[in-house]
């Protein structure tokens, strides 16, 4: 990692993820897969006005969008000002491509929001685990976490219990990054989309521990899977607590 951020070598990575094909979806033109969008259908602005453009079925529309897009990139002061350009479930994906170019400080804290904005990040197709792992283990856990929960993390017994909830779709995915203080949060996640999942316990110890973020209310803690000790099912599942998520 860079001393100094290299924005020029960011806005490359943008721009080269920014002509990647557009994926369509069985919603599409609505709904969309792209990095830098998630609909087929969108508006810029012209000459102070806006107009529509459907980026699948015409490709004047789809390169007009992609010059207005690239020069958001180009007027870009900040490498978090490109990032949050990116769409949601691609972030980590800008974030692999872009780490060669960052320093430490700008890739900690994309890398955290990054985190808290993906909904499946121990399931990104374009980072994988063993990629995740590296990522937080080169990361500034300063800038991972905010002071509460960096006290909040300091004044857990150790070795810590931790609570993962799975259903059927991630219910062989045990040994991932994201697991919780908080046993109702993971009952909340075993019964997600009316499932009927599993809540599993481990133990791990603090120095494995990257990150305990609780931004999302979820007690969460983004840990190395690897030193994961003692994983049991818990076969006394109680029922879905009513939490706010």
């Amino acid at each position: 990692m860079k001393k100094h951020t290299d924005l020029d070598g960011v806005k490359q990575v943008a721009s080269a993820l920014l002509f990647t094909d557009i994926e369509k979806t069985k919603y599409s033109p609505m709904v969309v897969q792209h990095p830098f969008t998630n609909t087929g259908v969108t508006a810029i602005s012209v000459e102070g006005s806006f107009q529509f453009l459907n980026l699948l079925e015409n490709p004047k529309d789809l390169d007009m969008w992609r010059q207005s897009m690239r020069q958001q990139i180009h007027n870009a002061e900040t490498p978090y000002q490109i990032y949050s350009l990116i769409n949601s479930p691609y972030a980590l994906t800008f974030l692999r491509f872009s780490q060669p170019y960052l320093s430490k400080e700008d890739f900690s804290s994309i890398l955290a929001d990054a985190w808290m904005k993906s909904e499946y990040a121990n399931r990104d197709a374009n980072v994988s685990k063993e990629r995740l792992v590296s990522m937080f283990k080169h990361a500034d856990r300063a800038k991972l976490m905010s002071d509460m929960e960096r006290t909040q993390l300091d004044a857990l017994a150790d070795p810590v219990t931790v609570y993962r909830g799975v259903t059927n779709y991630n219910a062989k995915n045990i040994r991932a990054l994201s697991w919780t203080l908080d046993y109702d949060t993971a009952v909340w996640f075993a019964h997600r989309f009316g499932e009927d999942g599993m809540v599993y316990q481990a133990q791990i110890k603090k120095e494995h521990i990257f990150a305990l973020l609780t931004g999302r209310n979820e007690s969460e803690v983004v840990l190395d899977p690897k030193y994961l000790e003692d994983i049991a099912p818990d076969l006394e599942l109680k029922q879905e607590p009513e939490l706010t998520m």
